[in-house]
């Protein structure tokens, strides 16, 4: 195979992760809401479904921290990409947000600094 090929392929994988992820948390915060719906139709009182609505909603903060982690895996192999010298590499939806940490060209905001 051929570098861009693989790249592709390794973007591809990224992007359906992220889609995975973000579908993921959607439909846990429809369960949420299913539960409190449900809850309020059938009269019970909000004691009765406290428990495991508050589990339901620990596996979304566990489904954002994951969120997190695969948006820090992106910014990580774009650093990796660029350190490989391939330059830019447009791949996957066209309607990404500019990152906060970088203009449209790629180049980062802000100063560098030496660590000392």
């Amino acid at each position: 195979m051929d570098r861009a090929t693989v790249i592709a392929s390794v973007a591809g994988d990224l992007y359906a992760t992220e889609s995975a992820v973000d579908a993921a948390i959607t439909q846990a915060t429809t369960l949420v809401q299913a539960m409190i719906g449900a809850r309020a139709a059938l009269s019970v009182s909000p004691v009765a479904g406290a428990e495991s609505q508050a589990k339901a909603m620990e596996a979304i903060a566990a489904l954002s921290a994951a969120r997190s982690a695969v948006i820090a895996c992106h910014a990580e192999l774009q650093k990796d990409h660029r350190r490989m010298g391939w330059g830019t590499y447009a791949v996957g939806p066209v309607d990404k947000p500019d990152h906060e940490w970088e203009r449209p060209d790629g180049t980062p905001i802000g100063r560098l600094r030496v660590a000392s």
